[in-house]
């Protein structure tokens, strides 16, 4: 069995960053193709509805991009 080094937690902290810059890629995008600014209805409207979604939709786009980097 393989303990940490230094080369398995380079890999980890690289994968995740990669993640996290996909994640924040594909939500600028969706952002872009909805009619009306995702940001401002969740937190100056209050639209809970949207929120559900788009909390459903980062879940989404963090499997998928959990299962494409594992």
């Amino acid at each position: 069995m393989q303990g940490l080094n230094a080369t398995t937690i380079l890999g980890s902290i690289l994968y995740a960053l990669i993640g996290v810059i996909v994640f924040w890629l594909s939500f600028i995008i969706i952002d872009k193709m909805t009619p009306y600014a995702l940001w401002q209805e969740i937190v100056e409207k209050h639209n809970v509805a949207l929120g559900i979604v788009v909390g459903a939709m980062a879940l989404g786009i963090s499997i998928i991009v959990a299962a494409a980097i594992h």
